[in-house]
């Protein structure tokens, strides 16, 4: 008992750590929820597919802010390492009241490591995004990203597995002074109902930093997941 005590508290302490050492004094803020249901299938030994399709509402969640489908492929090299690709079709709104169309493709290498009573993940993604192409005043050129994100997920050995993580957005081709512009982090839990039927209940702060306008996104989150 003592024991399952200590790891609590130090999981505790650790998603304090995430949330807080943040600053979250910003100009602009705003409320949101993210919902978003996601199919998952093996093709081969190895290989998985999925789709996801998620609906995000802001402005203290009145509107729709964004809506995106997003298909990929994942590749398990070994027990450590995985690669993903995935490409997004996505409509975010504008100030202007029109929905900007957009369109992502990501690489991800991805490493696990279990540290029990933990298991330890990092994440690094290569994102390239085109925004109204053939509309916007820069003609589409694309938006280059590279992010970094580390998770820390707490292996209780049951249906539900608290997490923390962190992310932070790095901008490649267009004049920064900073090394990012974005800083995400969240707290969640995973539940899972069976072998196929997973939800993801979480909480998020997303934070623009480095900007002359910086916004900051408190959002509640809920994903469903379904392994075919």
């Amino acid at each position: 008992m003592f024991l399952k005590q200590v790891r609590l508290y130090v999981f505790l302490a650790l998603a304090a750590a995430v949330f807080f050492s943040i600053p979250l004094k910003a100009q602009v803020k705003d409320a949101g929820l993210w919902t978003s249901v996601k199919v998952e299938t093996k093709l081969i030994k190895k290989l998985n597919a999925c789709i996801l399709q998620e609906f995000r509402f802001n402005e203290n969640i009145t509107e729709l802010g964004a809506f995106y489908t997003e298909a990929g492929l994942d590749y398990k090299i070994n027990k450590h390492f995985q690669l993903e690709v995935n490409y997004r079709f996505s409509q975010k709104r504008k100030v202007e009241n029109y929905y900007s169309t957009r369109h992502r493709f990501s690489i991800d290498l991805k490493y696990s490591k279990k540290l029990k009573p933990f298991e330890l993940k990092y994440r690094i993604r290569f994102q390239d995004q085109y925004e109204d192409i053939g509309r916007s005043e820069d003609g589409g050129v694309a938006e280059l990203y590279l992010r970094n994100k580390l998770s820390l997920q707490w292996d209780l050995k049951k249906t539900y597995t608290p997490y923390v993580s962190v992310e932070l957005y790095s901008p490649l081709n267009y004049p920064r002074y900073y090394a990012f512009d974005n800083i995400r982090s969240t707290a969640g839990v995973e539940y899972a109902f069976t072998k196929h039927h997973k939800l993801d209940l979480y909480y998020m702060i997303h934070k623009e930093v480095n900007m002359s306008k910086p916004y900051t996104y408190y959002v509640v989150g809920i994903g469903y997941v379904y392994k075919l």
